[in-house]
């Protein structure tokens, strides 16, 4: 039986897109796509970095991501740039995340973040969303100087916990994710909040979900 559920942090229980929300009306018409490319970047950092054989933590990653696309994306003020990363170390919980975690807990099952966020950032994030007191562990991959999905990164679960990777249950927004924790022998639940079609066929998720409510009532 699954003892263990280990979530994701960004776009699973933190929505990533929350700092540019926050400045909507600053940022002018282009806020969206400007906050899906300072995403992207932001991710392809942490696989170029890792593929390199380097390492820099996630904050420094984001920064350099935002500083990208505020080059890109000129239209919104530059001016924003302390706003934004501001908003980032603060970013909203999903709606659902609170009464899931509640939930899982209430089943005496042990919960936990495995973030690329730095110690800092998900330290910040914890606090202002309030979720710590439901959470036994908060780990991030600045331990093992790899970014998701090496395998080191999902062990570091494991580890903590002195269980085997099919007494976990990993939990991600991220397709790519899922995939890296399927690989490693985690009980993969992708929560397809964008309805975003399959891929990585080969490690496929063992449920899909569309929002984390529907994480308690899943037999795993």
């Amino acid at each position: 039986m699954v003892s263990v559920y280990v979530f994701d942090a960004y776009g699973t229980l933190f929505d990533v897109h929350a700092a540019i929300a926050r400045h909507r009306a600053q940022a002018g018409p282009d806020a969206d796509r400007f906050s899906e490319l300072w995403r992207t970047k932001q991710l392809e950092y942490t696989w170029t970095m890792t593929l390199a054989g380097e390492y820099l933590d996630f904050w420094t990653l984001t920064e350099r991501a935002l500083d990208y696309t505020l080059a890109r994306v000129p239209s919104v003020d530059h001016a924003l740039r302390g706003q934004l990363l501001e908003a980032y170390l603060s970013l909203d919980a999903f709606p659902d995340a609170r009464a899931a975690l509640m939930q899982l807990k209430h089943r005496r099952l042990r919960l936990a973040i495995l973030s690329n966020g730095s110690p800092r950032m998900l330290a910040a994030a914890v606090n202002a969303s309030g979720l710590g007191e439901l959470l036994d562990s908060v780990l991030s991959v600045d331990a093992v100087r790899l970014y998701k999905p090496r395998p080191e990164v999902y062990a570091l679960a494991a580890d903590r916990f002195g269980v085997a990777p099919q007494d976990v249950a990993f939990i991600s927004s991220n397709r790519w994710d899922v995939m890296g924790a399927a690989a490693f022998g985690f009980h993969p639940i992708w929560v397809n909040r964008a309805r975003m079609p399959e891929e990585y066929v080969d490690r496929p998720p063992d449920s899909v979900v569309h929002d984390l409510a529907d994480l308690p009532t899943l037999a795993i």
